[in-house]
């Protein structure tokens, strides 16, 4: 506990200077950024969206310091894993799940049918993403994008998202008037950046345009990205574990970034102290994961550990946080024994 206390102040004067001292707080900043606006929309125009597209969207453009603060102090970087699920895996948004299921019935249930993804883990995503559509974001996604692209840690992944998204405007498929969501450039119900509206996106009541603020295209979308890249229904996600002393450390995954040394269940069976109560198949392939080490450096603990599978790692490639995966898959749980 004094640890972790600590890691927030020390992570909060860090954030303080960085702030304070930083150069994007001054006037030469803001004039390198608009230099980058003018490089950014000629390589815009010459990669063929139209020009009058790329002029209209990009001159509204500003720097946002505030969004360079985000992007350093995410919860997933700072939050233990059992703060973290218990915040976004709780009983006010299993009521808030159930209500919305109730309204919108008809409609998740005819996605679930066709897409083979169950509806709690569709209810789970919007809840933790959005609170079931009550936090969409405010902030204006193009200079979100704009000036994650300009800051150097995630320049080229930012600068593609910003691009995807001025050709998405430019082939009428989202509207202009409608590019306000998260700091990181994400919007709709189920938070989609531009690529994976390009990619997994769908016009499911065929009105002409995707609206993912609308019930019937956000959660036929969300459904067509977990069923494309993999998603098995009913599936198991992860098993919480006890782990014994003479595990070894290859064996612990404390990074999201890529999991390693997957093996059969039978095989982690001889360093799992519970493992008579795992009810999941022996020749199921799985990694196992220990979250809380990569945010308190040289911990010794092996707690909390989980038995993770096939389905854990598709929400990963919804978002790089293994807290993140964890806290969809509990709340999917936790929404199945009420639905």
């Amino acid at each position: 506990m004094i640890f972790k206390k600590m890691l927030r102040y020390l992570l909060t004067i860090n954030f303080f200077i960085f702030f304070t001292l930083s150069p994007f707080s001054s006037h030469a900043e803001n004039h390198d950024f608009n230099l980058w606006v003018t490089d950014f929309k000629k390589k815009a125009i010459s990669s063929g969206i139209s020009k009058i597209v790329v002029n209209n969207i990009m001159n509204d453009a500003r720097f946002l310091p505030k969004v360079i603060q985000y992007d350093r102090y995410q919860p997933e970087f700072y939050e233990d894993t059992f703060t973290y699920i218990k915040k976004r895996s709780n009983n006010k948004k299993v009521k808030k799940g159930f209500i919305l299921y109730q309204k919108e019935k008809k409609i998740i249930d005819q996605v679930e049918k066709e897409f083979l993804v169950e509806k709690e883990l569709l209810l789970a995503l919007m809840g933790i993403e959005t609170n079931f559509g009550k936090f969409l974001g405010k902030m204006d996604i193009v200079s979100s994008l704009a000036t994650l692209s300009f800051d150097k840690r995630r320049s080229d992944f930012f600068t593609n998202e910003l691009l995807i998204l001025l050709k998405l405007v430019d082939q009428k498929i989202i509207k202009k008037d409608i590019l306000y969501g998260s700091w990181a450039g994400a919007f709709g119900n189920f938070q989609f950046m531009p690529k994976t509206i390009r990619n997994y996106a769908i016009d499911y009541n065929e009105n002409q345009t995707i609206e993912l603020k609308k019930v019937e295209d956000s959660f036929a979308s969300a459904a067509n990205y977990l069923s494309k890249i993999g998603w098995k229904k009913n599936a198991p996600c992860f098993t919480k574990v006890k782990l014994s002393n003479n595990i070894p450390k290859k064996y612990l995954n404390s990074s999201a970034r890529k999991i390693v040394n997957k093996k059969k269940v039978k095989f982690f069976k001889k360093y799992i102290m519970n493992s008579k109560e795992l009810i999941t198949n022996d020749d199921l392939l799985a990694a196992i994961i220990t979250p809380d080490k990569d945010i308190i450096p040289g911990a010794k603990t092996y707690t909390p550990a989980y038995l993770i599978y096939n389905n854990y790692e598709k929400i990963l490639n919804w978002n790089r946080s293994l807290r993140f995966a964890l806290a969809v898959c509990t709340l999917k749980n936790y929404l199945k024994d009420e639905l």
